[in-house]
């Protein structure tokens, strides 16, 4: 594994790297990905074996440019064109009719295919340079919590990867808005950065929210995601004082993310970790405070709820997730 900082020699590298099937991390608005070429099964199968992700989870391939739109989807609908035009580059993922020659480990053996132009200088280079889509799925195991920076991939998946360029913390945070365009409407399968208010300005109307029962399978869908190691459990902020000391009774140790101040005598066994009050400046921590959480090795994370109001949307939809782990039953 190769920790390299952004050059041209570096994309040159990389992208050799990828075309004779390896993986290459590298960081995007939102996450870092672990990046394949999206046309090579062989390099595609190293992805999900590095990560343990199941063969049926679909990937997103990122694209340089929206020329290449058309040799990765079919039937494309008007609607993809002028949300491309105005929120590409960015972090909104467009789910599309599959082109005949995409391959099934990228859609997961579906019809569709999930296709973005990430908003990143480094990630943008390396598409050019490698002139060809890359799939790239977060760096970090399945379930876990995503990386925002090269030591959190090096943490995850070490020598799993043949390259990783280090492009700083990403700006955004958490992982992109999916929006199906696949069916007769705009259906928003995982909130982002790029809100559905957002979209409703330019499809003309808010999109439907939420998966059916026929809609596509997508990124980060299923109920357990993004979680650390540590059970982690949401509070609304009226409970916070009574969670805390009744897990403190019980004999263990507490770490909370708040966005409130700690108390002036926080018991020593209860360590705090400040959370903004800005939606986008929470998103753009939230991984990592968890993992610093994680690291400190206590008993129980707990966090305060989030607001649910506008902007947030995103934010409480990877803490659910987070807590949604199957391991938290085991506690109150």
């Amino acid at each position: 594994m190769n920790l390299c900082t952004p050059s041209a020699a570096t994309f040159e590298h990389a992208a050799d790297l990828l075309k004779r099937g390896c993986l290459v991390a590298f960081p995007t608005e939102t996450v870092y990905g672990l990046g394949a070429d999206a046309r090579n099964p062989e390099a595609l199968a190293r992805v999900f074996h590095a990560k343990g992700r199941p063969a049926d989870h679909p990937l997103i391939v990122h694209l340089g440019n929206v020329d290449e739109v058309e040799h990765w989807a079919r039937d494309i609908p008007d609607q993809a064109w002028k949300l491309a035009e105005r929120l590409w580059p960015g972090p909104l993922t467009l789910i599309l009719r599959r082109a005949p020659n995409v391959p099934d480990l990228v859609t997961g053996g579906q019809n569709t295919v999930g296709l973005r132009i990430p908003a990143h200088p480094v990630a943008l280079e390396l598409l050019k340079t490698f002139g060809s889509g890359i799939a790239a799925p977060s760096a970090n195991r399945f379930g876990r919590v995503s990386p925002t920076t090269a030591a959190h991939v090096v943490a995850d998946l070490g020598d799993a990867v043949d390259c990783i360029i280090d492009g700083g913390a990403c700006p955004v945070g958490l992982e992109s808005t999916i929006l199906d365009l696949s069916g007769s409407s705009a259906r928003l399968l995982r909130p982002g950065a790029v809100t559905s208010d957002a979209l409703a300005k330019i499809l003309g109307k808010a999109p439907n929210v939420g998966a059916t029962a026929d809609a596509p399978r997508v990124s980060g869908s299923l109920p357990s995601h993004y979680a650390p190691d540590t059970p982690l459990r949401l509070v609304e902020a009226a409970e916070i004082e009574a969670a805390v000391r009744t897990l403190l009774a019980e004999g263990g140790s507490v770490v909370l993310l708040s966005m409130r101040q700690p108390p002036a005598a926080e018991p020593h066994a209860c360590r705090w970790l400040p959370m903004p009050l800005d939606a986008a400046a929470y998103a753009q921590i939230l991984y990592a405070r968890l993992r610093e959480a994680d690291a400190l090795g206590c008993d129980r994370i707990l966090v305060e709820r989030p607001p649910a109001a506008a902007g947030w949307a995103a934010v409480l939809n990877r803490l659910g997730c987070a807590a949604a782990q199957p391991h938290q039953t085991r506690y109150p």
